[in-house]
């Protein structure tokens, strides 16, 4: 369903999630998929944003089988740490397993495109510094035009 006045699709009729149920669900998603990295000790790179705090959120129930993780922001890192995580720097850690972090807008071919200012650096850093990108969004942020 696609608003003719914005790039921005419209709401599913009927019973509709909230944006924090929404982002949650893709975090768990990410958790869900990454988990046998995870239990295998690997490191994670974690990203920033709204919905990159709820993975980190749900990461913390897995902080004892992480090896460690790898923040894209100073933010993030203080939530990682918050949770009992353990956040190393990027130089002395090694291989990341995988990088999950947030998008801003896909569309329907799942281009992306990322925020900018001080973290978007770090995040692209971390990104190219990892074995596989998890990038994850809820279906509020899928446009028709980027």
């Amino acid at each position: 369903n696609r608003d003719p006045n914005t790039s921005r699709t419209t709401p599913r009729q009927g019973p509709t999630m909230t944006q924090d149920e929404l982002k949650l669900a893709v975090a768990q998603a990410a958790i869900d998929h990454i988990k046998p990295a995870i239990l295998d000790g690997e490191i994670i790179g974690v990203g920033t944003g709204s919905t990159a705090n709820f993975f980190i959120d749900l990461l913390a129930d897995f902080k004892n089988e992480l090896k460690g993780t790898v923040a894209s922001s100073e933010a993030s890192a203080q939530r990682l740490r918050k949770h009992g995580i353990e956040v190393l720097e990027l130089n002395s850690c090694g291989t990341i397993a995988v990088y999950v972090d947030g998008a801003d807008e896909t569309n329907e071919r799942l281009e992306l495109i990322k925020g900018g200012g001080a973290a978007l650096t770090r995040e692209k850093i971390v990104a190219a510094a990892s074995k596989q990108s998890i990038c994850i969004a809820a279906e509020s942020k899928l446009v028709y035009r980027l």
